[in-house]
């Protein structure tokens, strides 16, 4: 005996995963709507099997959350939100039927699990815009964008991709990966380290408009 710890012992391996297990142990409680002793005692080995028989991938990719950035962007997460709204209602009111919508191919220049997945969720909430598909081994992202009536527009929904992803290295991201994004940017000819629906850049990417175009 060492007493050095074997890393992929159980011991370890419990420890490391113990905020997974607590987070889907109070979401037992919660979906049960009691805290009732047979539900506690139940979820705890329910939680149990599953982070031991199931664990999940290890995050590859170390989180540098830089906070004024991430203050910022949950700020415009949450103008997004209300613009969302305002933009498919006014589309709902004043064209309805008649409102044009697109599933249109973006890129993407992250290349980790975690900054494409937080892209994601923020173009999600992005005005007039829905994630249906992420291509992980093209990098690329597909959305249903509203309203898209000629090529400019699908351009700046591309262009609202591209905003989102640098909201995201800029908050969770060191400085090496926002460099790395900058120099993709510049190779293939996309937007600058600025905001606005205006320089989306394409990455190899793009289908002149988007996978098909139709009504609503």
């Amino acid at each position: 005996m060492t007493g050095t710890e074997n890393p992929t012992g159980l011991p370890h391996q419990a420890r490391r995963r113990w905020p997974v297990a607590a987070g889907l142990w109070v979401l037992w409680i919660v979906l049960w709507g009691s805290v009732s002793p047979l539900v506690l005692v139940c979820g705890l080995v329910v939680v149990a099997l599953a982070v031991l028989l199931f664990p999940l991938p290890p995050v590859t990719h170390r989180v540098r959350v830089r906070p004024l950035w991430a203050a910022a962007m949950a700020g415009r997460l949450l103008v997004n939100l209300v613009g969302s709204a305002l933009t498919v209602a006014r589309e709902a009111l004043l064209r309805g039927p008649r409102a044009r919508a697109a599933v249109l191919e973006a890129p993407l220049r992250v290349d980790t699990d975690l900054l494409i997945t937080a892209t994601a969720h923020l173009t999600a909430v992005t005005p007039g815009s829905m994630v249906l598909e992420i291509d992980r081994e093209g990098r690329r992202v597909y959305i249903h964008a509203l309203p898209v009536r000629d090529a400019a527009e699908a351009e700046a929904q591309r262009g609202d991709v591209a905003a989102a992803e640098r909201w995201v290295v800029r908050a969770l991201s060191t400085t090496r990966a926002r460099r790395e994004l900058r120099r993709r940017a510049r190779r293939y000819g996309g937007g600058q380290d600025g905001e606005g629906r205006n320089g989306g850049g394409q990455d190899g990417g793009g289908r002149d408009g988007g996978r098909g175009e139709g009504r609503r």
